[in-house]
């Protein structure tokens, strides 16, 4: 199998945001069938860590200081408190529920007629228990759907011809509902629709990217590196406040 260069898979996600795609044009190789391959994350600690590290730092050095203007400028305040990290729903919980809510349906288009209903509720409810237990159940109607499932039926491929035609304009417009829904993290009480717009850019940038990844290395590869790029702000955050918590 050939392994693609760090250089090589970035330009590979840009010309892929361009032209967006179902095709898979990052090798991988399929430890088993296709439902169990979408789930398992076939990407190396190294290169996660490095799609990690290329959000964080295009969030931080490009878009940050933009976003912090307008967040300043805005009178706006962000919902999480720095003394009460959401370890859990930040790590675990969003990345599963927003990459099966918002990408992994983009290869399995049907299941976007259920999945993305429940999830909603799910998404708009938190860590309730009864969404958490109707989180479980969907996630466990995915994997028996899956394991049961021999293909797609003879009436359904004149759809999917449709659904790739159209697959483009489907996996922009996600990204943007993805980002919008974000805009949740922020109190405010006035706001100009541009300024909502300049705040969810990283999350809109981000978006894009794990829906690259979702297609290309599957839905476990996405939750992977969503779970590590939500980390990344909470641990530097935890360490400010261990040692720069008395300043």
């Amino acid at each position: 199998m050939t392994v693609l260069s760090m250089r090589q898979e970035w330009r590979a996600c840009l010309a892929f945001i361009r032209h967006p795609h179902l095709s898979k044009d990052v090798p991988r190789s399929p430890p088993g069938p296709g439902w169990f391959a979408d789930w398992w994350p076939v990407i190396p600690a190294s290169r996660l860590l490095a799609w990690a590290a290329t959000l964080w730092i295009l969030n931080i050095f490009a878009l940050g200081p933009v976003v912090l203007a307008v967040f300043e400028m805005s009178g706006a305040s962000h919902r999480i408190s720095v003394h009460n990290l959401p370890w859990l729903q930040a790590i675990l919980w969003a990345p599963l529920v927003e990459e099966l809510l918002f990408r992994f349906w983009l290869r399995r288009p049907f299941q976007a007629l259920w999945m993305v209903p429940a999830l909603a509720v799910v998404l708009l409810n938190g860590l309730a228990w009864w969404a958490s237990s109707l989180l479980a159940a969907v996630v466990g109607l995915c994997w028996w759907s899956g394991w049961v499932s021999s293909g797609p039926r003879a009436w359904a491929f004149k759809w999917l011809r449709r659904y790739m035609a159209v697959f483009p304009l489907v996996f922009h417009l996600v990204a943007i509902i993805f980002a919008a829904v974000h805009i949740r993290n922020f109190v405010f009480a006035d706001i100009a629709w541009w300024m909502m717009v300049i705040l969810v850019l990283p999350q809109w940038v981000t978006g894009l990217v794990l829906g690259w990844v979702r297609v290309t290395r599957g839905v476990g590869a996405a939750m992977l590196l969503h779970g590590a790029f939500n980390a990344g702000p909470l641990i530097v955050a935890w360490l400010a406040l261990q040692f720069l918590g008395d300043i």
